[in-house]
């Protein structure tokens, strides 16, 4: 049972009804009281069980972050001209295969390409790497604290046991490559569970010491800080349009042209072949080898139009909101007897704005399905598709997962740290079952949406 609060929930407990009524608490010196950017869920009301409204708060970022507002506006304006790209003599065929092509260019400058890399449009980070994979010409080495997606498609994998600071891991890398060379090193740039960043850049100077190149897997970090190849001297970076506020399903991997034009088209059908007869096919080289098929218009413009977005609201000013959210987050969780925060790395100094906790008693599953169905705070209980990093470091069999960005607010924190904490000292307030999809409530009085 805990029985104190932190100073933030004390803090946000200033007009508790105004809060869970939806209102925005502004709380004299909590930093900030004002999203950054305007999300296309603001000011979103939910129903909770008992009949009850509430202003939703979405600390599920880290797994799909809602679209920017700009972005759904701009997705609005360009439905009318969507076409089929690339071999339309039409207007809108034309216009479209333009605004494609511009969102390539711009998508690669965003991330720091170079001359002669290749932008390939892909569904998701996953199919970025999985496409990768299929062009690595020998082993790929990886942490063993590695979302799923950059763990699983690696054909010939040898898999480092991160260490316990970051300083010693970065050692037993390089120790790894100095004994047995790879073709490639692919890391993340920052933890899905724990928010960690790594040092992309020393990482890049080690796997070049020893004849390897470097991807990083950007789907964490890319929505929270910029990526740049040049700078940090990377061969590859993959990431995704819906964690980076433009949820329409389109990601990219950007890169080094020369193993991606050796390697088998990713996909086999029209668009990525120069000639097709009927007993061979000559294919193309560049982006086009690797997408085969109609693309996804929509997510890609989404994609290009968010990242333009991001660099307008200004990196500095975007660490800054987030700095000030992720320290309140965290000294809240740290003050909550009952609650161990998971780290990786004791010598991490630097985090994006992200909090997995495990619980001394009870289900997280449980305390996660009570934040959404009584609270209307939507998080996330599980392993985060890090089963083995997950299951180093933690003692518990899953952990719960806040997550902020761009959209979010210190009352969004306070209200989380608020209810999470009367419902460690308290339980649920309503009965819940647990199911083969998670714990649910036994009555489900919240009407669905209607949309039509």
């Amino acid at each position: 049972m805990i029985a104190t609060e932190s100073t933030a929930v004390r803090a946000a407990r200033t007009t508790e009804s105004a809060s869970m009524s939806g209102s925005t608490t502004v709380v004299q010196g909590a930093g900030v009281t004002r999203p950054l950017a305007e999300l296309a869920d603001a000011g979103l009301e939910i129903p909770v069980l008992g009949g009850a409204t509430v202003r939703h708060v979405n600390l599920d970022l880290a797994a799909s972050a809602p679209a920017l507002s700009v972005v759904a506006a701009h997705v609005v304006k360009l439905l009318p001209y969507y076409s089929s790209v690339h071999r339309g003599s039409g207007y809108p065929s034309q216009a479209t295969t333009a605004l494609v092509e511009e969102a390539r260019v711009s998508v690669g400058r965003h991330v720091g390409a170079r001359d002669g890399d290749l932008v390939v449009f892909t569904r998701n980070t996953t199919e970025a790497l999985n496409l990768l994979a299929t062009a690595v010409p020998g082993e790929t080495v990886v942490l063993d604290i590695e979302h799923h997606a950059n763990l699983l498609p690696w054909r010939d994998r040898r898999v480092v046991v991160a260490r316990g600071s970051i300083a010693d891991t970065l050692a037993a890398l390089e120790a790894e490559l100095a004994a047995r060379p790879a073709a490639l090193l692919s890391v993340t740039g920052a933890s899905n569970v724990t928010g960690e960043v790594l040092p992309i850049a020393e990482l890049a100077r080690i796997a070049h010491a020893y004849g390897a190149r470097i991807a990083v897997d950007a789907a964490q970090l890319l929505p929270h800080r910029r990526i740049d190849l040049v700078a940090s001297d990377l061969d590859y970076v993959a990431f995704s349009g819906h964690k980076a506020y433009a949820p329409f399903g389109s990601g990219a991997l950007v890169g080094r042209a020369d193993w991606l034009d050796a390697a088998p088209a990713f996909l086999a059908g029209g668009g990525a072949v120069e000639h097709v007869a009927v007993d061979d096919v000559a294919w193309k080289t560049g982006a086009d080898r690797h997408e085969a098929g109609t693309p996804n218009v929509v997510g890609i413009l989404a994609l290009a139009r968010a990242l333009a977005e991001l660099e307008r609201l200004g990196d500095a000013a975007r660490e800054a909101h987030e700095a000030q959210l992720t320290e309140r987050l965290h000294e809240g969780l740290e003050a909550l007897p009952g609650v161990r925060v998971i780290r990786g790395f004791d010598d991490a100094d630097d985090r994006l704005a992200i909090a997995t906790i495990e619980l001394e008693h009870g289900s997280v599953g449980l305390v996660a399905a009570a934040l959404g169905a009584e609270h209307g705070i939507s998080v996330r209980a599980g392993r985060f598709c890090a089963h083995p990093f997950f299951d180093r470091v933690s003692t518990r069999s899953n952990g719960l997962r806040a997550s902020l960005g761009a959209g979010s607010t210190v009352d969004d924190v306070d209200r989380f740290l608020d209810a999470l904490g009367r419902l460690i000292a308290e339980g649920p307030a309503f009965e819940y079952s647990r199911t083969p999809g998670g714990w649910c409530p036994v009555t489900d009085d919240r009407p669905r949406p209607v949309i039509d």
